[in-house]
């Protein structure tokens, strides 16, 4: 077992896992001064010098001896060594000793930036700084400890610096801001720190703080020192005042710390016997070769359903692959549908195809764009975006810089895309048609009919799609000859009237392949396309058909097979949006009895329904929502744990809400309110919160409409929630209003029990903590009736909030401290989580602050792993306060900036908060400007929802007006 010495830290040792005594201080001392010398001999009188310094004592000699020969017991044979009247630590092995081992991975860092590659010098640098353990040589007593002390610890705050400064460089400006903001008031003189926590700001887009940055610096370097600041914080503020275009964007990729960028490889499979288009093939490759480092290439391809857009599309790309090194990306925008997609959904899947990290994906469409043209900069991707609906959809997902070209396919010509290369794409000529045709029959065949081959092709139109579909069916039936499905075609009952110009010519084509489709197959085809979201998982699947999965499997591959069907993933299917209105109309012609086609979707919401239930049982075990909810025939999904669960939730989003919203003025709308109920973690959570927002509104209208006043009563109970989350107090308030009379009128004690807990919950944000109680008092008298347990100690939980507004702190403790050891009994879930911040938030008001930090941290660990982001930041928000009221300003300014980066349950006013209490902690450090831009920017939140909090924000500005 090797030797392992550290001086990063407390002075120690290690012989494998065994910590080994290193004696008195002044031992330590003696193995320090050693090690630092790397395996050079120090003389008796240097390691005097280097222990007592002036003053040695008068047997120093001799204990410099007995030091030695202590260390020579504990350390191994030939390691401790004399030499020439003095001592040397010699036959270390690589790696043995923390502080060269961080010199050679600094050394190796600033190689790695040298050649460019700064995802690994990161990676190298932060080793390098994981290696502290606290103050280098700890107690460690003596001159020559001192010296080295300030020297390390001056080395470690270079290597910090160049770790943020790259950090800046890779556009991770956001999460740099809380440790520079820790880190600038640890060390308030350091320039280099003021300098990239301005443009950390900037970058985040908090330009006045970036400004009141240096006007902190500039007056406290004038107080403590009398100069100014230096020409770089100087040059930085004028560029940042003037919106240097230069300081907007990171000019590198962000990426995750790996050993090689991510390189995207998304294009589908081209197909073996793309046929014709030679003209388009050459002018598009063209088009694209001249993005070859002189500019951004954009080709957009439009046409008709079915015209081969995006099989001439991935040919293209397939070919063009070697010029874009850097990886391609690829989309289908599902423009041709009723819900394209969404650009920003689009931006976040690119992102982390390139590498980036949940947590590092901005909300925004506008921030989300900036930071993909910034990855792109100087790489060379091509980026295929299929299917698009016009070009207000494509602008955001376009790269900025040469090098990377966009290949668009759409059903519309794009005119207003600046820039683009139009391509109009027509129907294949009778030579090419037949060309395709040969190739997927087979020359033999079509060689003795050429004229039924002719027939063929032309009946389809000379559509790609129609011509593959045909061909398929005919290669796939060996007895049959071209002039029978010439014949078939020949039929003007089945084609004339459709094989018009534009769309009509597609329905002929899907006509033909659905016409050979066998009973269950038809059968299938039909009754998927019937659901209106962008696609489909095979157990979705599985409960439309009423099918096991193993059957429905086969069913929907050989779909695939026939193209009327895409496997957009394993395990997962979507229609072409032609195809699937095509699949409605055969529904709405062939389905037998037509009430099948309501069962079909009635099974798909049973099973969302069922499934969505056991996520929420699992999150919340023992909450009894999961009985008051609409019975289901399907027996929903099971997992083994949470994470399946959570998984299944977040990437089943999209359909869920769709059969939601597909289910309003039906007689499944009662089932689609409670889905919505069930599936709330997809608002609290922060994820899919736009679109569950919309579904709650069109389920309130619909319950409306309906006149169902149980169902009514629970959407607006939904809504409550959604608009709680956002901190959109006063409709919520209203909705909340509304609920309850529903929901009494209704007697649904769930409902009634769940909207009292709101109307609580909205008191407290209001500060109308007495009017709250009662509220509380009601929701725990109906939850304790119903048995639920978890969901009346959330409710003891938020009555302990509504006593610590009241001043009642002893009986606010007790009850939060109930409201754990509840929650403890089922688990380590988000409400246990919610309790602790409850109690911890009584513990701060105690003046109890290792104790409510001590809650704090317990929750954040829970809501990590129940990726409840929103919370967590919340959870930061709390912490802050704490260390703020302890008198550690510089920690409460750290843990505002992770609340400020994570965002909040209560939206913009609780953004508000964070800012006030930035604010005061950044006051009580001396950056007072900066304190006040914080100030400004909650004041105008404050004051867009006419919050109450506003008067306490103008006080704290009114001094310097009125100065």
């Amino acid at each position: 077992m090797t030797l392992r010495f550290g001086v990063l830290g407390p002075v120690r040792a290690w012989r494998g896992a065994e910590l080994l005594p290193t004696g008195s201080p002044q031992q330590r001392a003696l193995l320090a001064a050693l090690l630092l010398r790397e395996g050079r001999t120090a003389t008796a009188s240097e390691l005097i010098d280097a222990l007592w310094g002036d003053e040695p004592p008068s047997q120093a000699l001799a204990a410099v001896r007995t030091y030695a020969s202590r260390l020579r017991k504990v350390l191994d044979p030939g390691v401790l060594v004399s030499e020439s009247g003095g001592y040397a630590i010699r036959s270390l092995g690589e790696g043995a000793l923390d502080v060269a081992l961080a010199q050679e991975l600094a050394a190796d860092a600033e190689k790695a930036k040298g050649s460019g590659d700064l995802c690994l010098a990161r990676s190298l640098l932060n080793r390098a700084l994981g290696l502290w353990d606290g103050e280098p040589l700890a107690s460690v007593p003596g001159p020559y400890a001192e010296t080295q002390r300030a020297r390390l610890d001056e080395w470690r705050l270079q290597l910090l610096e160049s770790r943020l400064d790259m950090d800046l460089e890779q556009g991770c400006h956001a999460e740099a801001v809380s440790e520079l903001t820790a880190l600038t008031a640890a060390h308030p003189l350091r320039e280099r720190l003021r300098e990239l926590l301005m443009l950390a700001l900037y970058r985040s887009g908090r330009q006045a703080e970036a400004l009141a940055v240096y006007a902190d610096t500039r007056r406290l370097l004038a107080d403590e020192l009398g100069v100014d600041p230096r020409p770089g914080l100087k040059e930085l503020q004028q560029r940042i005042l003037r919106a240097d275009p230069g300081l907007a964007e990171p000019s590198a990729p962000v990426a995750e710390p790996a050993a090689a960028p991510v390189r995207p490889a998304q294009l589908p499979a081209t197909v073996p016997d793309f046929t014709g288009r030679s003209s388009f093939v050459s002018e598009l490759g063209d088009v694209l070769a001249s993005a070859d480092g002189r500019v951004m290439a954009v080709s957009a391809l439009a046409g008709i359903g079915g015209v081969g857009k995006t099989t001439l599309a991935v040919h293209v790309a397939h070919r063009a692959r070697g010029a874009f090194p850097d990886g391609q990306l690829y989309v289908d925008l599902q423009g041709a549908g009723a819900r394209a997609a969404e650009p920003e959904t689009v931006l976040g899947a690119f992102l982390r195809a390139l590498g980036t990290a949940d947590s590092a994906i901005p909300d925004s469409l506008e921030e989300r764009a900036a930071l993909f043209r910034s990855m792109l900069d100087g790489r060379r991707v091509l980026v295929l975006l299929d299917n698009a609906r016009d070009a207000a959809q494509v602008r955001p997902l376009l790269p900025g810089t040469e090098g990377c070209a966009a290949l668009i396919t759409s059903r519309v010509r794009m005119v207003d895309l600046a820039g683009a290369h139009l391509v109009d794409l027509d129907v294949m000529s009778p030579e090419e048609a037949l060309q395709l045709f040969t190739k997927i029959v087979g020359g033999e065949r079509v060689a003795s009919e050429r004229e039924a081959a002719l027939d063929v092709v032309a009946a389809c139109g000379f559509l790609p799609l129609a011509i593959r579909i045909a061909a398929s069916r005919l290669a796939a039936r060996r007895t049959w000859t071209v002039s029978v499905l010439a014949a078939k075609l020949a039929d003007e009952r089945r084609r004339l009237d459709e094989l018009q110009a534009g769309d009509l010519a597609v329905k002929a084509t899907f006509e033909l392949g659905y016409g050979q489709l066998e009973p269950a197959q038809a059968r299938a085809f039909r009754l998927l396309g019937l659901a209106d979201g962008p696609d489909m998982s095979l157990a979705a699947a599985s409960a439309v058909l009423d099918l096991p999965e193993t059957a429905a499997e086969d069913l929907l591959e050989s779909l695939v097979d026939t193209s009327l069907l895409e496997s957009a993933a394993p395990g997962r299917y979507r229609y072409h949006d032609l195809v699937r209105l095509y699949a409605r109309a055969c529904a709405e012609r062939d389905e037998h009895p037509p009430s099948e086609r309501g069962a079909a979707l009635s099974r798909l919401l049973d099973f969302y329904l069922a499934t969505a239930a056991e996520v929420y049982a699992i999150e919340r075990p023992g909450d009894r929502l999961v009985a008051a909810l609409e019975h289901t025939e399907h027996p929903g999904l099971t997992f083994a744990e949470g994470s399946a669960a959570l998984d299944w939730l977040y990437t089943e989003a999209a359909p869920l809400l769709a059969s939601v919203r597909q289910s309003a003025g039906t007689e499944r709308l009662r089932r689609a309110v409670d889905l919505l109920w069930a599936a709330k973690d997809l608002t609290e959570s922060g994820a899919d919160s736009h679109q569950y927002e919309a579904t709650a509104r069109a389920m309130c209208e619909a319950t409306r409409a309906s006149g169902d006043v149980r169902a009514e009563g629970r959407a607006r109970t939904i809504l409550t929630d959604v608009l709680l989350v956002s901190g959109r107090i006063q409709q919520a308030a209203e909705e909340a209003r509304v609920a309850m009379e529903l929901a009494g009128s209704a007697r649904d004690a769930t409902a009634i029990s769940w909207v009292a807990n709101n109307r609580g919950l909205i008191c407290l944000h209001q500060g109308r903590y007495a009017d709250g109680k009662p509220f509380f008092d009601q929701a725990i008298e109906g939850l304790r009736a119903a048995g639920n347990r978890p969901f009346e100690a959330t409710s003891l939980c938020n009555l302990s909030r509504a006593h610590l507004g009241m001043g009642n702190i002893a009986t606010a403790v007790e009850f939060a401290q109930h409201g754990v050891a509840i929650h403890a009994e089922f688990g380590r879930t988000v409400r246990l989580a919610n309790s602790h911040y409850a109690v911890g938030m009584a513990l701060h008001r105690a003046g109890r602050h290792a104790e409510a930090l001590g809650h704090y941290n317990e929750a954040l660990g829970i809501l990590r792993d129940h990726r409840q982001r929103l919370w967590e930041g919340t959870t930061h928000f709390r912490i802050a306060e704490v260390h703020l009221s302890a008198r550690r300003p510089a920690q409460a300014a750290q843990h505002a900036e992770q609340a400020l980066a994570l965002r909040c349950i209560g939206g913009d006013r609780m953004r508000g908060n964070v800012l006030t209490l930035l604010g005061r902690a950044l006051t009580v450090l001396g950056q007072v400007d900066r304190a006040r831009a914080c100030w400004r920017e909650a004041l105008n939140l404050y004051e867009q929802s006419a919050a109450v909090e506003a008067d306490e924000v103008r006080a704290l500005l009114a001094p310097a007006t009125a100065a």
